[in-house]
C-alpha cells in the first residue's frame, strides 16, 4: 500500500520546461506529488515556452542573464538569492532539483529545508561536459557541492554507482529511483490514427524508428550510416523515421546527402510519399502513434540516464534495439546482468537487443554489425512478436504507483 508522507510544501526546480526527457520527468513528478502535497514549480525564466504545463503554480526566477564572466556570475548570485527567497516565502519543506544548473541553485540556497537532487544523465560520459569549464564542473563543483545534499536520486542503478565512484559520495545518500511511465496511457494514445499518407507509408514498408531530441549525445547521425550499411547488403532496405528536433538537425540531414540517401522533412511542407529513405517528422505531441506502427524502435545514444524513449517504445509493444551505452539500457533490457563491460557484439537480451556503441571512430566496423542484426530482426516475425511481448511485460515494472511509493518513502525518510 502506498502510504504518503505528511503533507509538505515542495519546490520543484529546473532551468526550463522545454521538450526533453528530464523536463517530462519533472512534469510527471509534479503531477503525482501534487496528489498528496502542495507543489510549486520553478524555472529560470518565466516567459519561455512551457512544453509540459501542469496545474501546479509555476514561478520564474526572472533574473536577466548577464554577459561576460562577471555578468554571468552576477546572474548566478542573484538567482541563488531569489531561490532562497522563494523557499522562505512559501515555507518549503523539500526542494527537488532537476538538471545540473538547478542543482547548484538548490544547494547554494539551502536553508532548513531538505534538498534532493534528481540526476538524469551520466556526468562521466556526457560529451557536453568538456573544456576548462567542464573540468571545473566535473572535478570541483559537483564533487564539492553534491555532498551537501540530503539525498541524491539517480534514475538508474548504474548511474548511482557512477556518482559514488566519480564524486566519492556516501552510498547511503545516493538512492536509485527509476523514471515511471503511464503504460496504459501510452498504449491508448498509440492507437490513435495517423494521417492517411503516413499510415500508408508505415503499412507498406518496414520502418525503423527513433525518437528523441536531435542532439550530440543522442547520436542520430550514426543511424544514417547504419541505414547506408543496410542498403549496401543488396536487400530491400527498410526506411528510417526520426521523431524530434534539435541542434543536430542540419548535421543529420547533411549526412543523408553525403551518403546519397533521400530525406523527407516535415519542415519543408513537401508531400509525403514512399520515395524517400529517411523521414524527419520533427517533434510530435503524440509520438506513440508513430512508434507503435514501426517494425523496430532504435536507441542510438552515446550516453543516457534512464532512457524515456526506450521504455515508451516498449510500452507501445514494439521490439527494441539499443546501444549498450552508459547508463540505463542494460538495466532495462538485461536487468540480471551487471554493467561491468559493454556489448562488443549483438546481445540478444531478455527484453530486447543490446548493440555496440556507434562511436564515430568505429562506425565503419560497427554500422554493418547493426545492419546485420536489424536485418535478422526484420526477417524473423516470430522473434519480433516475442520481443514485442517481452518489452511490454518489462515496462510494467515502471508503472507510476510503484515508483512514487519509492519517492514517498524517501520524503518520509528525509523528514526524520
Amino acid at each position: 500500500m502506498n502510504v504518503p508522507s505528511p503533507r509538505k510544501n515542495i519546490l520543484l526546480l529546473i532551468p526550463q520546461l522545454s521538450y526533453g526527457g528530464a523536463e517530462r520527468v519533472f512534469h510527471d513528478h509534479g503531477q503525482e506529488l501534487a496528489r498528496h502535497h502542495r507543489v510549486i514549480e520553478c524555472v529560470f525564466e518565466g516567459d519561455r515556452e512551457v512544453a509540459f504545463p501542469s496545474q501546479n503554480t509555476l514561478i520564474g526566477l526572472d533574473v536577466p542573464a548577464g554577459s561576460g564572466i562577471l555578468g554571468k556570475l552576477n546572474t548566478f548570485i542573484k538567482r541563488i538569492k531569489r531561490v532562497k527567497e522563494l523557499k522562505r516565502e512559501h515555507q518549503i519543506d523539500v526542494c527537488i532539483s532537476h538538471l545540473e544548473g538547478a542543482d547548484y541553485l538548490n544547494l547554494l540556497s539551502k536553508g532548513s529545508e531538505k534538498v534532493l537532487l534528481c540526476i538524469h544523465n551520466s556526468k562521466r560520459h556526457d560529451p557536453n561536459i568538456r573544456g576548462v569549464l567542464g573540468w571545473l564542473r566535473r572535478r570541483v563543483l559537483m564533487p564539492w557541492l553534491y555532498r551537501s545534499a540530503d539525498y541524491i536520486v539517480p534514475v538508474s542503478r548504474d548511474l548511482r554507482q557512477e556518482l559514488i565512484d566519480t564524486f566519492g559520495l556516501a552510498p547511503a545518500k545516493v538512492v536509485t529511483i527509476n523514471n515511471f511511465f503511464d503504460v496504459e496511457g501510452i498504449r491508448r494514445r498509440s492507437q490513435e490514427q495517423l494521417p492517411a499518407s503516413t499510415q500508408e507509408l508505415f503499412a507498406n514498408h518496414p520502418i525503423l524508428i527513433t525518437a528523441g531530441r536531435l542532439a550530440r549525445e543522442k547520436n542520430q547521425k550514426a543511424l544514417i550510416d547504419v541505414l547506408h550499411a543496410l542498403r549496401a547488403q543488396g536487400q530491400k532496405a527498410p526506411k528510417l523515421a526520426l521523431l524530434g528536433d534539435g541542434p543536430m538537425r542540419a548535421d543529420v540531414i547533411h549526412r543523408c546527402q553525403e551518403l546519397g540517401l533521400r530525406s523527407w522533412q516535415v519542415w519543408d511542407n513537401q508531400p509525403l510519399t514512399s520515395d524517400f529513405d529517411v523521414y524527419f517528422f520533427g517533434f510530435q505531441s503524440n509520438p506513440f502513434q508513430y512508434i507503435a506502427r514501426a517494425s523496430v524502435s532504435l536507441l542510438c545514444s552515446a550516453t543516457e540516464g534512464f532512457p524515456m524513449a526506450l521504455c515508451e517504445a516498449m510500452a507501445c509493444g514494439v521490439p527494441v534495439a539499443s546501444t549498450d551505452c552508459p547508463t540505463g539500457p542494460r538495466e532495462i533490457l538485461a536487468p540480471q546482468t551487471p554493467a561491468t563491460q559493454y556489448a562488443s557484439a549483438p546481445e540478444w537480451a531478455e527484453f530486447g537487443v543490446l548493440l555496440p556503441l556507434l562511436a564515430e571512430d568505429k562506425l565503419e566496423q560497427v554500422a554493418p554489425v547493426w545492419a546485420a542484426t536489424l536485418t535478422h530482426m526484420l526477417a524473423d516475425s516470430a522473434q519480433a512478436t516475442y520481443y514485442a511481448a517481452q518489452a511490454y511485460s518489462r515496462v510494467q515494472d515502471f508503472a507510476p504507483t510503484k515508483i512514487m511509493q519509492q519517492w514517498e518513502a524517501l520524503l518520509n525518510e528525509s523528514s526524520k
